[in-house]
């Protein structure tokens, strides 16, 4: 640097946020999911606090009510976890009246999860938190287009 002289600075007057959304990382696709994730997990998990729940754990919760009778392996599967975590889960909300296991009928030597109805109930109330922190959060986007994004993010997470 000469002495005397300023660094350069941006010439068109754009914050350091604006210059980086501006940024060719911003149409990349895994970008903008992995982005797109982080903002909506943070947003959920802080309205999901108020219930004692997290995301992970709030969605083991919701496919015990929904009476799908998954095991710990099918819930490890689904959600892309391992299964000691899938097990530290389903202890806590266990240990909390919210879920039991019981006794695989198709396979004895297997466990499966299910909503007890103060699991339903913390569900229910749980659910409308987080249904109103992604609406929030997505304010600017049409319902024709959420579907759309669901549609394709189906697609995605679900190639088979």
């Amino acid at each position: 640097m000469v002495s005397g002289t300023e660094p350069e600075e941006a010439t068109d007057g754009a914050s350091p946020a604006e210059r980086l959304r501006r940024s060719e990382l911003t149409d990349d696709l895994s970008f903008l999911l992995a982005r797109a994730n982080a903002l909506s997990l943070a947003a959920a998990n802080a309205v999901l606090a108020r219930h004692g729940l997290r995301v992970r754990s709030y969605s083991v919760l919701a496919l015990a009510v929904d009476d799908t009778r998954p095991s710990q392996r099918d819930l490890a599967a689904f959600l892309s976890l391992d299964p000691s975590q899938v097990v530290a889960l389903v202890d806590d909300l266990q240990g909390r009246g919210l879920v039991r296991r019981e006794t695989d009928p198709a396979d004895r030597r297997s466990n499966v999860v299910v909503a007890t109805s103060e699991g339903r109930d913390v569900l229910v109330a749980a659910r409308r938190d987080a249904a109103n922190a992604e609406r929030e959060l997505h304010r600017r986007v049409t319902n024709d287009e959420r579907d759309a994004l669901v549609k394709l993010l189906r697609l995605l997470a679900f190639p088979n």
